[in-house]
């Protein structure tokens, strides 16, 4: 079973956001081993750089705005390509500040959902959707249309 993990730093304070996060991680059991771990914020992102380089296994993705934008297909392909090669995901969403330059030039991959700012409560239940999606695309499943 595929491992995923998923280093936040900062809470979800709004119950519908831990709501839809909840049901795309139990959508998400049949496929994979997810792990979210919260961190805290700090000052700044560079106080909160230590704590995510420590949390982070095998392959990190760093969610970031300048990063590489990729269709739900192809990221269905990048998770594929990590089951099938045994490999851990680690996907980092910085705080409302972002992350830390040493987060982003330790990736694998840095990614972008998209040219817009999000909160990273909500990203962090767009990425839970998004991840539900590449594994139902990797299954064949009528979910992506």
């Amino acid at each position: 079973m595929q491992k995923i993990n998923i280093v936040c730093v900062g809470k979800i304070k709004e119950a519908f956001y831990r709501q839809a996060a909840e049901e795309y991680l139990k959508r998400l059991s049949r496929f994979a081993s997810v792990t979210v771990k919260e961190l805290p914020e700090g000052k700044s992102p560079a106080d909160e750089a230590p704590s995510v380089l420590k949390a982070c296994r095998g392959k990190v993705i760093a969610l970031c705005i300048e990063g590489v934008k990729f269709s739900s297909e192809k990221l269905a392909s990048q998770i594929k390509e990590y089951t099938d090669r045994g490999e851990e995901a680690t996907f980092v969403i910085g705080s409302s500040c972002g992350l830390a330059d040493a987060v982003k030039n330790t990736a694998h991959l840095k990614l972008s959902f998209s040219d817009m700012t999000f909160p990273h409560q909500l990203m962090r239940v767009i990425l839970l959707e998004q991840l539900y999606r590449a594994f139902m695309i990797n299954g064949g499943g009528e979910y992506h249309k």
